[in-house]
């Protein structure tokens, strides 16, 4: 049996591509904003809170870069995002961290109210 953990530790592991894709947090929603049906740019900014048109514009063309979302212009005004079918392969691992944040970002968020808590009573004692 091969030890595939090691591997994700060198420079060129397809892994390595992968957190990096994941790892922002506008990829992760915009692929996720585009798993049941390919939308505008505007539908996606609606759908997305907080994100600006601009980011909105540099992520898909991120993705795009990547082989995961394309681009369909039917018109110059009628541009439509959808994802690829490599990009579709993303969507099942995302629900799952999606699953796993609302099953357990309330501890998260306790464990940090804690630790800040105790770095606060911490800084009390000291000053």
């Amino acid at each position: 049996m091969q030890d595939t953990a090691g591997t994700a530790f060198l420079a060129d592991c397809p892994t390595r591509l992968a957190v990096e894709i994941i790892s922002d947090k506008w990829a992760v929603l915009v692929l996720f904003g585009l798993s049941r049906q390919p939308r505008r740019h505007g539908e996606l900014a609606a759908l997305i809170g907080g994100i600006s048109r601009k980011v909105l514009t540099q992520t898909l063309r991120r993705l795009q870069q990547y082989g995961l979302v394309e681009r369909h212009a039917e018109a110059p005004r009628a541009v439509e995002y959808r994802l690829t079918d490599l990009g579709q392969t993303l969507i099942e691992p995302i629900e799952v961290l999606t699953n796993w944040a609302r099953d357990h970002g309330e501890a998260i968020v306790d464990f940090q109210e804690a630790a800040a808590a105790t770095a606060s009573a911490q800084a009390r004692a000291d000053g």
